[in-house]
């Protein structure tokens, strides 16, 4: 018996093999769509940067990016990668995984959410799952202390099946 498919943005996609090259396009076919909506400049490095970022489900550091880019010819200044990831993570395209002190690729840009990041201690994947009820407990929490929160990333980490199969 073979396993449904699993949606795109399905949390459980980054942590089974899936068409990977399928939802790569599918992402970066949204971050144009985005960026010509809302009139921001896709530029090629910014486009690079997201490509690397989708290549594996996986946080990368802002000077691994920097690394990439360099071999491909980009530049080696810190700046490049710096700039081309803050735009990424300021129109919704990819998101800082603080725990990693790292980036990732949105799994849904273009929408509003509220994102749960689930790490993979050992091969560094990370998923984007659906926050909604922790953000609702947690506004809940605020608001019965009288704090109105702005923002808030959480961020679960532990061990995917794959690396718990692994070291059993």
């Amino acid at each position: 018996m073979t396993s449904p498919p699993l949606a795109a943005g399905d949390p459980a996609a980054v942590f089974v093999p899936h068409d990977h090259a399928a939802c790569a396009a599918e992402a970066l076919t949204r971050a144009e769509r985005i960026c010509a909506e809302t009139g921001a400049r896709l530029t090629p490095v910014r486009r690079r940067v997201l490509e690397l970022l989708l290549e594996q489900h996986r946080a990368m550091g802002a000077y691994e990016v920097l690394d990439r880019l360099a071999a491909e010819g980009f530049g080696h200044q810190p700046p490049v990668a710096y700039r081309a990831l803050d735009f990424l993570t300021e129109h919704g395209l990819a998101h800082r995984i603080r725990r990693l002190n790292a980036f990732a690729a949105c799994s849904h840009p273009g929408e509003a959410h509220a994102p749960v990041f689930l790490i993979c201690e050992r091969c560094h994947r990370v998923a984007e799952a659906a926050g909604t009820g922790v953000r609702g407990a947690l506004d809940t929490a605020a608001s019965t202390a009288g704090f109105s929160v702005d923002g808030a990333t959480l961020e679960a980490y532990g061990l995917c099946a794959a690396c718990r199969e692994a070291s059993a």
